[in-house]
């Protein structure tokens, strides 16, 4: 499973993918206003912090304002993949890029149905929100099981990516399931280092060698 990091925290990016375990950034319009930077130079500073795809979200909502928004956008860096929402005019448009070469990551998914027409208009990934599902009372995990049932049926190429990560548990559930990336925010990734049997082990090993005398180096 590739694991995102769902940030535009640009000392974060840089610190964690020196990890060598991030392999992907996504970004979306609230992120980059509540950091109050640049948009269009904040994706290209990402871009040159990390080798694997970057997410960049057009802002338009209808079809010709979305496709110079992502031609634009995909002039930045040759690893931005464009991201439209999940309307009839995103779908539309991500057809229309699909058809160009350009990657594209249909975004605010909440149904089967959707993830089915994505895979339809050539979207390179589905991001299926899990925690603003949960939020309402349904079941997150389960639409992540679904689209990969649907998928795998059809031999779709789309790319599941397990968005609106809650928790730890959030990746691991999806991970179970098949879901091939998850983009998490950076607490959580740095959750996912953490047990705490592993640091009581680790202060053990630590008091036995102590008590040997002896250095490695």
């Amino acid at each position: 499973m590739k694991l995102f990091l769902d940030s535009v925290d640009l000392e974060v990016i840089n610190s964690l993918s020196k990890t060598g375990l991030i392999d992907g950034i996504t970004t979306n319009p609230s992120l980059i206003a509540s950091s109050g930077m640049n948009f269009l130079e904040t994706i290209k500073k990402i871009c040159d912090l990390v080798d694997g795809p970057v997410s960049a979200e057009v802002t338009a909502t209808d079809f010709k304002s979305m496709l110079l928004e992502g031609q634009k956008l995909s002039k930045i860096s040759s690893n931005v993949v464009i991201k439209v929402p999940l309307t009839k005019d995103g779908l539309k448009a991500c057809k229309a890029f699909s058809k160009q070469g350009i990657r594209v990551n249909v975004t605010l998914c909440f149904s089967t149905a959707q993830a089915l027409l994505a895979a339809k208009a050539g979207a390179t990934f589905i991001s299926p929100f899990i925690g603003r599902l949960d939020d309402l009372g349904a079941d997150g995990i389960n639409l992540i099981a679904e689209i990969v049932e649907i998928y795998n049926n059809f031999n779709f190429q789309t790319e599941i990516l397990a968005a609106s990560i809650r928790s730890v548990q959030d990746v691991v559930d999806s991970a179970k399931l098949g879901a091939d990336i998850a983009t998490i925010p950076p607490k959580i990734f740095e959750g996912m280092f953490l047990h705490p049997l592993t640091n009581k082990g680790l202060e053990s090993f630590l008091a036995d060698w102590s008590k040997t005398g002896q250095s490695i180096l």
